[in-house]
């Protein structure tokens, strides 16, 4: 069993009362950020039970304006209270000054980042700090990104395994993004470049996997996770545990939230994918 849910508050009383066999749960960090109150008490009723996976949106690790220190040590003192079993946020950036010279603002946003040389740099200062602050290694996640940059000059998998290299980060690799992306690059079968990426990437860098549902009724794909994980996605998670083996995986569902058996019967779906293919190649 290696796929753990993300556990949000209309989940809360099932999981607590009902307990079913998880590897791990994953909740959004900023949700916890309170020194009390009820959903941190009920955070610490379930790490009793269960190893926890902090995901955050805020940190904003490809912003030039650097980070936002209070958020920073907001983090820390949560991870310090829960002893997470991982760390991870966005290859993303949302804070910049409204004008030059002025205090940034937040976006509150997931912004995609340019693959340049330049941008790997502030990045990797950026991981390297968070990581300093925390005392561990965090994991950053490939973006579902609606917009590019111009000016990208290396490939965004060669971007992720130079950063995972330099800083000793580790990927969290988001399946559900890359087949999101190659449909709304128009790819007739989002699995090949989904695959691509996969492929590309250094198994030593690879930390945790995300799966989920997107919304493909409008003029873009969304990635909203509000929906089953798609058959595109169920492919390309099936090659990535083919290439990088049995690694830790979650299923995000965060909008139109199912019923608790549907959530966990996505759970054992992905584990089922990964156990057909392990058996396959004993085979």
């Amino acid at each position: 069993m290696i796929t753990g849910i993300g556990w949000r508050h209309a989940h809360e009383r099932a999981l607590l009362e009902g307990r079913p066999p998880l590897p791990f749960i994953e909740v959004h960090s900023e949700n916890f950020f309170a020194d009390g109150g009820a959903p941190l008490a009920l955070l610490m009723q379930a790490r009793a039970h269960y190893e926890l996976s902090l995901h955050g949106v805020g940190l904003a690790l490809g912003s030039a304006a650097g980070l936002d220190g209070w958020h920073l040590e907001r983090l820390a003192t949560l991870v310090q209270r829960v002893e997470p079993v991982r760390i991870s946020d966005h290859a993303s950036f949302a804070r910049a000054p409204r004008q030059p010279g002025a205090a940034p603002v937040h976006g509150s946003d997931l912004l995609p980042i340019a693959f340049t040389r330049a941008s790997l740099e502030l990045m990797a200062a950026n991981v390297q700090q968070v990581q300093e602050r925390l005392g561990r290694p965090i994991g950053v996640e490939n973006l579902s990104a609606y917009l590019g940059w111009a000016d990208d000059a290396l490939a965004p998998a060669q971007f992720f395994n130079e950063l995972a290299a330099r800083t000793g980060c580790w990927l969290l690799l988001d399946v559900n993004n890359l087949v999101v992306n190659a449909l709304n690059d128009g790819a007739g079968d989002p699995a090949l470049p989904a695959r691509a990426f996969v492929d590309a990437i250094d198994t030593r860098h690879v930390g945790e996997i995300h799966l989920a549902g997107y919304d493909s009724s409008g003029a873009l794909v969304i990635d909203d996770h509000g929906s089953r994980v798609h058959a595109s996605v169920w492919r390309v998670y099936a090659h990535a545990i083919d290439r990088h083996g049995a690694v830790p995986t979650l299923v995000e569902w965060d909008t139109a939230l199912p019923a608790f058996d549907v959530l966990l019967g996505e759970a054992r779906e992905a584990d089922r994918v990964a156990a057909v293919v392990f058996e396959a190649a004993r085979a």
